[in-house]
């Protein structure tokens, strides 16, 4: 099990992990940075993370707004992944996007991973300049998928 991040501050934003209450206001910000697609439940999503010890959703709070960040990580035992990471519109290019990546990026490292990968939709230029700015290469692989649901 890896050890739970202490909560920290940045500006007057809170990072730590998800709680119930925060559940509804992920899926919306997650909604309204378009991260979600009509075949992923955003619940099961987070209800998955959440019950995996290998797996979490860290959010960022604002006093007055509440949940205006979030990312999910995971561990597989090769690799750590990012996903779902979001910014309230109104906050982007403030640095909060880099930090949860960043504390993302912490809570995998406790984890045991050695390094981070992430998937992002080609169309979604101004995200690929974001991840570069922290680091991030593509990687000469190609992303293949099935369905273990035919029913999707």
């Amino acid at each position: 099990m890896t050890p739970e991040p202490a909560p920290q501050v940045l500006a007057g934003t809170l990072l730590r992990e998800i709680t119930d209450g925060d559940v509804e206001q992920v899926v919306a910000l997650w909604r309204e940075c378009d991260l979600t697609r009509p075949w992923n439940d955003p619940h099961r999503d987070i209800a998955d993370a959440r019950r995996n010890p290998t797996s979490t959703v860290l959010v960022a709070l604002d006093a007055t707004s509440g949940v205006v960040g979030s990312v999910m990580a995971g561990y597989e035992g090769h690799r750590g992944w990012l996903y779902y990471v979001a910014v309230a519109p109104s906050l982007q290019r403030s640095g909060l996007g880099r930090r949860l990546v960043e504390a993302a990026e912490d809570w995998l490292r406790g984890a045991g991973t050695s390094k981070v990968m992430l998937m992002v939709r080609t169309a979604n230029e101004h995200v690929h300049d974001f991840y570069g700015s922290l680091g991030y290469t593509a990687q000469d692989v190609a992303v293949l998928g099935r369905w273990m649901d035919e029913s999707r």
